[in-house]
């Protein structure tokens, strides 16, 4: 099977499964009790009148089967139309646009903290002097999981912005408070980084080449950047692939922590206001993120080990194409 092929295939089963996705959570606010959206509109707060809500009911399809309703929605969403905020009256794409930088970077600056800590722990791991530290290294990712997110996050602004005066707390846009929200997201998304980086790196360890290298003099940081990274990166590949849904999820508590204007103050807003349109728009773009991101992992897996062969199986219910040892 043709790289291209496998390539083509992975990117119509993504589109399926954030269409999907879609279509469930469209269902689920649907086949809820009461009517959310009509009840918001016909909040004296709202200051419609009955013509404006039936411009709304109209738009929005409320007065027709559910069925036409996700059709309606569905066809919307296709080409980036997601409808009007209940509460700001503002289109959803603004409001969402206005909180997204501020996330997006909390989150990447999160995933590459998440990174550094769990390559640190790895290599520490495998060639820190003393067993016991080896040893303690390898329970840390443990201890990570271990403590909550919010109790980082209080711990972090309690000794380094009223203890230290690092950051200002009126100021959590600003590059240091800003690392030290990332820092609090990291560490419980770190802990499956190392635990599986750890594991390859001793399986890497054990193989034949990386005797050979010793045997021939080769240095143990040598050894580790030349010959154990690369074979033990495809697994961290797919695992960070499946931490960016903790990631997308923590920086709502983080968010909230720390006083960022981000995505997690719109969802908040949107629970509280049942403003059912940001809901679900702030639903499908997080299912979209995340498919989009196990799809370039599994895009980039077979350009990482050469060892990878594609082929596709037909054992599943559906078409699905596996990644197989030459």
């Amino acid at each position: 099977m043709s790289y291209l092929r496998y390539a083509l295939l992975r990117v119509a089963q993504a589109l399926v499964v954030v269409l999907l996705a879609y279509v469930l959570t469209f269902l689920v606010i649907s086949v809820l009790p009461g009517d959310a959206v009509t009840n918001a509109l016909r909040d004296p707060q709202s200051g419609l009148s009955e013509q404006d809500i039936a411009k709304i009911v109209s738009y929005y399809g409320l007065d027709q089967p559910v069925l036409l309703q996700l059709w309606l929605s569905l066809s919307r969403f296709v080409v980036g139309q997601l409808g009007f905020s209940l509460q700001s009256n503002l289109p959803v794409t603004q409001v969402i646009a206005g909180s997204l930088p501020s996330t997006l970077v909390l989150a990447g600056s999160a995933l590459l903290v998440s990174i550094v800590f769990a390559v640190g722990i790895a290599y520490g791991s495998q060639y820190a002097p003393g067993a016991w530290l080896r040893n303690a290294l390898r329970s840390v990712p443990s201890f990570f999981l271990s403590v909550p997110n919010f109790v980082i996050g209080l711990v972090l602004i309690s000794w380094f912005a009223f203890q230290l005066h690092t950051f200002a707390v009126i100021d959590p846009d600003s590059p240091v408070a800003t690392f030290f929200a990332a820092v609090t997201l990291a560490i419980p998304v770190s802990a499956p980084l190392a635990e599986v980086l750890i594991a390859n790196l001793d399986h890497e360890s054990r193989q034949e080449y990386a005797i050979v290298a010793r045997s021939r003099g080769l240095s143990q940081a040598g050894l580790f950047a030349r010959h154990l990274v690369k074979p033990s990166l495809l697994p961290a590949v797919t695992m960070v692939a499946l931490v960016v849904g903790e990631l997308l999820g923590g920086s709502v508590i983080t968010e909230t922590i720390f006083g960022r204007d981000g995505i997690g103050v719109v969802v908040q807003k949107a629970v509280t206001t049942q403003d059912v349109p940001v809901l679900q728009a702030v639903v499908s773009l997080a299912a979209v993120v995340f498919v989009v991101v196990n799809l370039l992992a599994d895009l980039v897996s077979p350009l990482l080990d050469p060892r990878i062969s594609l082929r596709t199986t037909s054992t599943k219910a559906r078409t699905a194409t596996e990644l197989v040892p030459a």
